[in-house]
């Protein structure tokens, strides 16, 4: 029976994480709608400091659609490991790069195609070596966890790490480097993904008729959330709008479960007992969602489609070919020109010698 249900639970998890990608990609596709409508009104644009996107209908829908995506993925957590449902948020990538190629006229060529596509196999490897986490119950025992000093150091460095970026780098190169804005949302990502494993908790604890409410804690993670994704909508909303959104979606998803996973190894202390199989096949489908972005990024800007490739080996063909026929035409030329210029040494030679007998003569 209890393998039943959590075989059941499972599947409810997975169901929900697989919603939760496609509100998110969604999500994306409304907010830059509504960002280019206000870009072409002429509005102070978000990427510049400009706020004029609260006014937009579109924007908003976008952020539902998140807040929706959102709302799924915390309850996914409470029903599957968060191993299995981070990996999963690469079906964004694929929503939001068809989404775009339909409804923003962002063109994604066979490289990126690809890409996506080793992005969805290299999540899928991960979740099937995935580690699984240690099971927290109570506050109490979370509270401990937080207080691990291995956690304190790398929440301590997060914290560091998005202040020089917000406050030194980001105005000085957020405008022209992509990694600057999408890294901020993401090693805060990894904070907010810790709160929400702690606020489910809490609801758990909540509905069992415990007084968690008096718990400290549970008002220091609400608040720290909160903190967290109010930054991660500010910058993502930044990146969005001075970007490609199929860029920005694929490495946002990239160094966001980099961060989620470290996070989780630190704060759960997942990779104790993993075999040396699964350890292998976690790093290989995560190299290969690395491959699968770097397609995405370094070729983005080169128009080459599946069209395309039956073309170019048919000019390589000719190309090859037309180096051939011009050298076998030079070499003819060449034989015709010595030809010619023996014959005409000939006929000079025949004069010389006529011309030189006459004057013997």
């Amino acid at each position: 029976m209890s393998q039943t249900r959590g075989r059941y639970d499972f599947c409810i998890g997975l169901v929900l994480a697989m919603s939760s990608s496609i509100f998110i990609g969604g999500s994306f596709i409304l907010k830059k709608k509504g960002l280019l409508r206000l870009a072409r009104k002429g509005s102070m644009r978000a990427g510049q400091g400009g706020h004029a996107y609260l006014k937009e209908w579109l924007w908003w829908a976008g952020l539902l659609s998140m807040g929706a995506g959102e709302v799924a993925n915390f309850a996914a957590y409470a029903f599957a490991p968060a191993t299995l449902v981070t990996p999963l948020g690469a079906l964004s990538v694929l929503v939001s790069a068809i989404l775009s190629s339909f409804f923003l006229n962002e063109k994604l060529n066979l490289h990126g195609k690809i890409g996506c596509l080793l992005s969805i196999l290299g999540s899928t490897v991960m979740v099937i070596h995935a580690p699984q986490e240690e099971e927290v119950e109570t506050l109490d025992e979370m509270s401990h966890k937080l207080g691990d000093p291995g956690f304190v150091v790398f929440a301590t460095l997060v914290v560091i790490v998005s202040l020089i970026l917000i406050c030194v780098v980001g105005p000085r190169h957020g405008q022209t480097n992509i990694l600057v804005y999408i890294t901020i949302c993401s090693v805060i990502g990894a904070l907010s993904v810790s709160c929400v494993k702690g606020l489910g908790i809490t609801i758990k604890e909540l509905f069992a008729g415990k007084p968690v409410l008096k718990h400290p804690l549970s008002w220091i993670l609400l608040l720290s959330l909160t903190v967290c994704v109010s930054t991660q909508i500010n910058y993502l909303n930044r990146a969005l709008d001075i970007f490609n959104t199929s860029i920005v979606t694929p490495i946002y998803y990239v160094i966001f479960t980099t961060s989620v996973l470290t996070c989780s190894a630190i704060l759960f202390k997942e990779w104790q007992h993993m075999a040396a199989d699964d350890i292998i096949g976690t790093f290989s489908g995560f190299l290969t969602i690395i491959v699968g972005i770097f397609l995405l990024h370094a070729f983005k800007d080169v128009n080459f489609t599946l069209a395309n490739l039956p073309l170019s080996l048919r000019k390589d063909d000719r190309a090859a070919n037309g180096t051939l026929l011009s050298t076998f035409d030079s070499f003819n030329d060449d034989e015709e020109s010595s030809a010619c210029l023996g014959e005409m040494q000939s006929t000079e030679s025949l004069s010389a010698r006529r011309n030189g007998s006459l004057s013997a003569f």
